[in-house]
């Protein structure tokens, strides 16, 4: 294997051709050059912003992720102004090696059934849930239960509090069996006996940095890939450029592979004219391909929050801060869970704190979460400068019928009734945000949508779909409609997005990108 930061070589010299070239070493990313270089005649270059993971601490350290939030391995996008949301929200993205995996939570959900089939029945033929259920056999993460010694007494009494007040179920394993309903400690992607990551990076790429048994594996790494090459309507290659600023091109013999995330892949498509043609025309970018719906469809889980000052300090002993979480179906009808909350064992005030509250010395949240949220965005370029941030217009909280809105007030409800249960009540003591005064629905709505966030899982963007949606970018062999040599294999490509959170399915759609590349068959 071979890591550069400094300057490849010459076009057409050893270094700058390969079989395939991966924009991305991130949670999809990874996946696919791990298993693309199982075969030792196959040559893979990978091009990643950040830098490589090994050795950092403050990276593989799980209950550090609140710390890298903001910092220097962040992209840190921002949303276009909310008129029912807030318009202050980042939008965390890593900008390291193995991405978001080396910055999230790492909460490992298999996407329940109803979440595959839907996608079958939006158009992505072959990827419902019978498909796509042995990818998650191949996860080569340790997903594992939140570990006793690291299950707290106070979320430990949360969740025999939540079995009382909401009469759900307590479940032990949520990955074992498809649920609407039930309370629990999360499954991790860790180790528990040091508090390591299982990342993307960690699981896939670690073992042969570390070996040195990839001698076909190329890591461009603190490299940003600038432009697509094409040749009418084949993809040729990348234009990258490294930490010191110099450009080269990278050749694809066989295929390029995006895989840049939700917000990069589609900035990257469209910077290369491939996208809206008239919104690039408008900017000045030659366009190389029309392609209407790039940047269309960008979904999140919406989530607010309420906050408690605790009588006193929480215990020590933590995974990652929130352990647990509950969810909740209020719909018969409805396919999957319809509510969500995760237990944090901090007071998340960031938001309220805007608003005029103040932070609690010590503290507790549950965050009621819209698991299908209705509100569907866009992602716009606003300058032909590579440089610029794209703009992220998610359209919180403009969903016809107020659906997401009343979603977030039936979980403060909920939530409530939660505080007042013991063994958890005797924890609290106060309501502070949005505080025990707030009782009206619609004061209730006002503030926990503008004291709203994210829990930064932005899709959608390059949506998969049937030949006859004319907003479909990947086909539902991840390929481009209309372009040759080239796939998306990330978040981009959800048609519509999981109930849970939704890093699994991340790699699993890498781990199905891989075998469409190399014909195995995992069935």
């Amino acid at each position: 294997m071979t890591e550069t930061t400094g300057t490849p070589g010459t076009p057409g010299t050893p270094g700058t051709e390969f079989d395939y070239v991966i924009v991305g070493g991130g949670t999809a990313g990874s996946v696919i050059a791990s298993r693309l270089t199982e075969n030792p005649d196959l040559t893979v270059a990978v091009i990643e912003g950040g830098p490589s993971d090994i050795d950092r601490e403050d990276v593989l350290t799980l209950r550090k992720w609140l710390g890298l939030l903001g910092g220097e391995l962040d992209y840190e996008y921002t949303t276009t102004e909310q008129p029912r949301g807030n318009s202050h929200i980042l939008h965390s993205r890593a900008k390291v090696l193995g991405g978001c995996s080396s910055h999230n939570t790492l909460i490992s959900f298999k996407p329940l059934p109803s979440d595959w089939d839907e996608w079958e029945e939006a158009g992505a033929t072959g990827w419902n849930a019978k498909a796509m259920d042995p990818y998650f056999g191949k996860l080569r993460n340790n997903v594992v239960r939140v570990a006793k010694k690291d299950q707290n007494q106070i979320a430990t009494d949360w969740v025999e509090a939540t079995k009382t007040a909401l009469g759900v179920p307590e479940v032990i394993g949520f990955n074992d069996k498809p649920f609407d309903e039930g309370v629990g400690f999360f499954d991790l992607s860790y180790h528990p006996e040091n508090n390591k990551r299982s990342s993307a990076s960690v699981a896939y790429l670690h073992p042969h940095m570390e070996a040195g048994d990839r001698p076909n594996l190329h890591l461009f790494l603190e490299t940003w890939a600038t432009k697509l090459e094409l040749d009418g309507k084949t993809a040729r290659g990348v234009h990258i450029r490294t930490k010191d600023g110099a450009e080269q091109l990278l050749t694809a013999r066989r295929e390029v592979l995006v895989c840049a995330g939700a917000v990069d892949t589609p900035r990257l498509l469209m910077h290369s004219g491939i996208g809206p043609a008239k919104d690039l025309e408008a900017l000045g970018i030659p366009v190389t391909h029309d392609l209407p719906g790039v940047g269309e469809n960008l979904i999140d889980h919406p989530e607010s929050v309420i906050v408690w000052e605790t009588n006193g300090p929480l215990p020590g002993n933590s995974a990652m801060d929130s352990d647990a979480g509950l969810f909740v179906k209020r719909d018969p009808d409805h396919k999957g869970p319809d509510l969500m909350f995760h237990f944090y064992q901090i007071p998340f005030t960031d938001n309220p704190e805007r608003l005029g509250y103040e932070r609690p010395e010590h503290g507790v949240s549950m965050t009621p979460n819209i698991p299908k949220s209705r509100a569907r965005g866009r992602l716009y370029l606003t300058s032909a400068d590579p440089e610029v941030k794209p703009a992220l217009d998610f359209k919180y909280f403009e969903d016809e019928g107020d659906y997401d809105g009343q979603t977030l007030v039936d979980g403060i409800k909920l939530a409530r009734k939660v505080a007042e249960a013991e063994p958890f009540k005797k924890w609290l003591k106060r309501e502070v945000f949005p505080g025990p005064e707030v009782t009206d629905d619609a004061e209730i709505s006002e503030l926990v949508r503008k004291a709203a966030h994210t829990v930064y899982h932005p899709a959608g963007t390059c949506r998969m779909g049937a030949a006859n949606d004319e907003l479909a970018v990947v086909s539902p062999d991840l390929t481009i409609r209309g372009l040759d040599g080239i796939r998306i294999a990330d978040a981009s490509v959800f048609p519509t997005m999981p109930a849970v959170n939704p890093m699994i399915g991340v790699l699993m759609v890498g781990e199905k990108c891989a075998e469409l590349l190399t014909g195995s068959d995992v069935r």
